[in-house]
């Protein structure tokens, strides 16, 4: 990287670290920590959501379907597109009922709610644990980027230095920083993707005819997918709207109703079309860039196995001019960034609020439940970057840490909101069977029917335990609020 790359790249990470500094000094509670103080614009947590949910993981990951797969790639974030949209409706209108009668600061508290503290406290392990896995995926993107486009860093010492920055972040500046930097980050991101990154990378690979001389014409099609990676895609990502801690966040810091409604309907336009063709039509081509010979200088040569997610980044370093990638990795480093804090914050919220207090009744004053918000935050930042340390793929990672989380808590919240029947124990119970079922075989590697995900028998497993013992346990109900 030459030295005006590197110097903004610093100035610009400097700038983000320092609102992190800045809503240090005027965080005073947790309200402020956890939800923006329950005042956020519709602008604002729009691309928050988006950033959250695409961030710099999502993105690189894209990159790699693009590289792979081509533009048919970008059919994962469709399902972002339907699941926003799906919240804004029928989702948003329930929980900010909700939540303006009693204000929550997180996703577990719902269950609390409408089931018992039992079950509200499994909530939060399973979310917490899943998010402590998301947040690692982040950091091994950014360490992603940071070796492919520094050259001489390893892979480890980049995913320390990408650990140590985002936590000390994320400790410092609470969801409000998170969300103002979202918008400013989004913002350079996209404007940089549109007006530099894709024209100079068409540019640079040759135009349309170096494309099509290079790769085949499935690249170029959008039926290049199997059903079921459509399928797993779909029951995989699709859901975790109805699950997400990072999303229930935002919801709680918005005004009111049609606020939060109108930043769910912002995110899905940005999921889809807008990141999602983007992503993969600069994967395609790195992909074209790769197979002409263009990464030979770095030690990447044509027909060489190449890890496609690193194509990306590799395209980035070798096409755009001196300045200009400075400012576009600080961009994806920064998009990396506002999902990883954001994952880190909704991990110490569940801890916090929905086990630790309920087995010691944390009562102090706001000062201090805030400085024991940042050390938990410390703390499952640093369990993220060990994570981190011992996987490969990040793609893999996300879907693996949405995949537990919807199993083990989409059935019980859609029962919450949308049946009378509330039984305490069948919610518990389908918990830890959703869950339990997505682990097991996702650890033991077992092939399954189709080759479909584990997730979706996951899902069957807590319906099915839901049902049964909906039928074993009638009396055990709490009444519909």
């Amino acid at each position: 990287m030459h030295i005006v790359d590197l110097l903004v790249f610093i100035v610009y990470m400097i700038v983000v670290l320092g609102i992190g500094f800045y809503f240090l000094i005027r965080n005073i509670n947790p309200d402020d920590f956890f939800v923006g103080g329950r005042k956020m614009g519709p602008l604002h947590v729009g691309l928050s959501v988006v950033a959250t949910d695409v961030g710099g993981g999502f993105s690189i990951g894209l990159g790699g379907l693009g590289f792979i797969m081509g533009l048919a790639g970008s059919w994962m974030l469709f399902t972002g597109l339907i699941g926003a949209w799906l919240t804004a409706v029928i989702l948003i209108p329930r929980v900010r009922a909700l939540s303006d009668k009693k204000p929550m600061f997180t996703f577990p508290q719902i269950f609390e709610h409408f089931y018992n503290p039992k079950v509200a406290i499994t909530a939060g392990f399973i979310s917490a644990i899943g998010y402590i896995g998301f947040t690692s995926s982040q950091i091994l993107a950014g360490a992603k980027l940071a070796s492919a486009t520094f050259v001489a860093l390893d892979m480890t010492t980049a995913l320390i230095v990408m650990g140590i920055i985002a936590i000390v972040y994320t400790v410092m500046g609470g969801l409000k920083a998170v969300i103002y930097t979202d918008t400013f980050q989004w913002i350079i991101l996209m404007g940089g993707l549109i007006f530099i990154g894709i024209p100079i990378g068409y540019s640079s690979v040759g135009g349309m005819e170096a494309i099509r001389s290079t790769i085949g014409p499935e690249f170029m099609s959008f039926r290049n997918v199997a059903w079921q990676t459509i399928v797993n895609w779909a029951v995989t990502i699709l859901p975790i709207w109805f699950v997400g801690m990072t999303l229930y966040q935002r919801i709680y810091s918005t005004r009111d109703k049609k606020q939060a409604q109108r930043a769910w309907f912002i995110a899905g336009i940005f999921e889809w079309p807008l990141m999602a063709m983007m992503g993969v039509v600069l994967g395609l081509f790195a992909r074209v860039a790769f197979e002409n010979g263009m990464f030979e200088y770095l030690g990447y040569m044509a027909g060489d196995e190449l890890d496609p997610e690193k194509g990306l980044p590799l395209l980035l370093r070798t096409v755009l001019p001196v300045g200009l990638m400075g400012l576009m990795m600080a961009a994806y480093f920064s998009a990396i960034m506002s999902t990883a804090d954001s994952c880190m914050m909704a991990a110490s919220g569940n801890i916090l609020t929905d086990i630790l207090d309920k087995f010691f009744n944390i009562k102090s004053d706001p000062k201090t439940v805030l400085r024991i918000s940042q050390a938990l935050t410390f703390i499952i930042g640093f369990l993220a970057l060990m994570l981190a340390l011992y996987m490969e793929n990040v793609l893999e990672l996300m879907l693996y840490s949405y995949a537990f989380m919807v199993s083990g808590l989409l059935v019980p919240v859609i029962a919450a909101f949308f049946w009378k029947k509330r039984n305490s124990v069948a919610a518990l119970w389908s918990m830890i069977a959703g869950g339990g079922t997505t682990l097991i075989l996702t650890a033991t590697e077992t092939k399954l029917l189709f080759d479909l995900d584990p997730n979706i028998f996951g899902i069957t497993a807590s319906a099915l335990v839901f049902i049964t013992f909906l039928k074993i346990f009638p009396d055990r109900q709490k009444a519909a609020s």
